[in-house]
């Protein structure tokens, strides 16, 4: 449970600010409405993490204009994932 909160708490912080801290990326989850969350960089060597961003390269492709990164699963199975990462 702490990782959700954790994960909020950056949530609401971002709203406030929209800079990410080095080290650091912003990403948007969700399947229909997207929320963003700031993940560490470290993340994306993992290979749970990274057959997520082959599903979003599939559905989303990798041009964006306003340059954010969208993740197409729910918030839950985000959040599950990003909490044993952050255990690992």
């Amino acid at each position: 449970m702490a990782i959700r909160q954790m994960l909020r708490r950056s949530l609401s912080n971002e709203r406030r600010s929209n800079e990410v801290p080095k080290g650091h990326l912003a990403v948007y989850v969700g399947e229909s409405e997207k929320k963003r969350f700031v993940i560490p960089l470290s993340y994306l060597n993992n290979p749970s993490f990274q057959e997520l961003l082959c599903q979003a390269e599939e559905e989303f492709g990798f041009h964006h204009p306003m340059g954010e990164l969208t993740i197409p699963c729910s918030e839950e199975l985000f959040v599950e994932l990003t909490s044993h990462l952050t255990r690992a």
